[in-house]
């Protein structure tokens, strides 16, 4: 293990014991790596800040379940890279409700183009629910959130090989 994941896993023991001044130490120790770890991800600065906090939150509510096996490092930015999936996830969703109701207008679509396009869309989602979760979470970054091969990869922590083949294993 290496240094720095031993200072973070003596900060968390202490903090779980209740020292108030190793959680407040903990805390200015991750919030700069987070801070790194979605601005590389996010091209907005604020949103990436917004990350941070909820991260760091998310972090705090599950602190009870981390054990002290394994690193801390990668307990926290497990926890990251689900909070950014969930972001970019939200952010597809709200731009799919807005490209419905563009294309819902009445001249945009005839009743029929427009229910054939449901049909479809519920077709996608039940055929996303019979994935494995790992390839569901790859194919969503893929197509909904719009996402390239390394950026998948480097959310999911994995290789970019690795991000095209669940995606390619989930279409076929």
């Amino acid at each position: 293990m290496e240094p720095i994941d031993l200072q973070l896993q003596s900060l968390m023991a202490r903090s779980l014991a209740g020292d108030r001044g190793a959680y407040l130490e903990l805390l200015r120790a991750l919030a700069p790596r987070l801070r790194a770890y979605f601005r590389r991800r996010l091209t907005d600065p604020s949103e990436a800040e917004d990350l941070v906090q909820e991260t760091l939150i998310a972090a705090h509510d599950a602190m009870g379940s981390y054990r002290g096996e394994g690193s801390f490092r990668g307990f926290l930015f497990g926890i990251a890279r689900r909070q950014c999936a969930r972001r970019l996830a939200k952010r597809a969703r709200r731009q799919r409700r807005l490209e419905l109701v563009h294309d819902a207008a009445p001249d945009a679509t005839t009743p029929a183009e427009l229910l054939e396009r449901r049909r479809r869309a519920h077709r996608v989602r039940v055929a996303l629910e019979g994935l494995k979760p790992s390839e569901r979470e790859a194919v969503v970054l893929r197509y909904e959130s719009g996402l390239a091969y390394d950026e998948i990869a480097a959310l999911m922590s994995i290789e970019p090989a690795a991000a095209r083949k669940r995606v390619s294993r989930a279409l076929v």
